[in-house]
């Protein structure tokens, strides 16, 4: 569950599409913790079919990197819409900061840990992963010193997601060239070189902020 000092800047909340799913989900009386816990859920689902996809049969790995691609999507989802029901339905809970941040690091880890043994580079799956949690422990430092929260990349949440789901679907056409999983090592490299100028340029911003005042 989002709070209003710390959410995301999103276009996708001020849609029609969204507004009415959120006032949905809020009548149905889902409390923005459930969604934010479903979003591990998600990704964990997206975690272990990047996972399968690595040694699976032509067929099947087309369905399975699909499904990954689907159910990162569905972990954007639940972040957006648990901090509508908690914001704009009224529903915030006090222990609404934990639930906000808590399941967005593991879903992280779920994800890019599955991409990387699915691609049979662990190593390099784990490394994105400590990297993606390490961009939001800066933000969570900066407010922590009384800043506002950055949201800066170049590979913020939105950023990596876009580009592992872009990966999934991309690895769809590897067939065309007897390739194997090179889409879903570029896109871990991608993601955990940018993760790391993320972090840097965060950290950055609240040495040059502190100092400022």
């Amino acid at each position: 569950m989002a709070q209003d000092d710390n959410r995301r800047p999103l276009a996708s909340r001020d849609t029609g599409w969204a507004r009415s799913i959120a006032r949905w989900l809020s009548a149905a009386a889902v409390a923005p913790n459930q969604i934010s816990i479903a979003s591990m859920g998600m990704a964990g689902v997206a975690g272990t079919c990047f996972w399968l996809a690595g040694t699976a049969d032509p067929g099947a790995r087309i369905a399975l990197l699909l499904a990954a691609a689907l159910f990162c999507q569905f972990r954007l989802l639940c972040n957006l819409f648990d901090g509508m029901v908690a914001i704009e339905g009224g529903k915030q809970e006090p222990d609404g900061p934990f639930w906000n941040e808590f399941p967005d690091r593991i879903a992280d880890i779920f994800i890019f840990v599955g991409a990387g043994y699915g691609a049979g580079v662990p190593a390099l799956g784990w490394a994105a992963a400590a990297l993606a949690v390490l961009t939001a422990y800066t933000r969570e430092l900066g407010r922590a010193c009384g800043l506002p929260a950055d949201f800066s990349g170049p590979m913020a949440k939105p950023h990596r997601m876009a580009t592992i789901t872009a990966a999934a679907l991309l690895s769809l056409l590897e067939p065309l060239w007897r390739g194997h999983n090179e889409v879903l090592l570029i896109a871990l490299w991608l993601i955990a070189a940018g993760s790391a100028v993320t972090s840097v340029r965060r950290a950055a911003n609240i040495v040059r902020s502190l100092r400022a005042r």
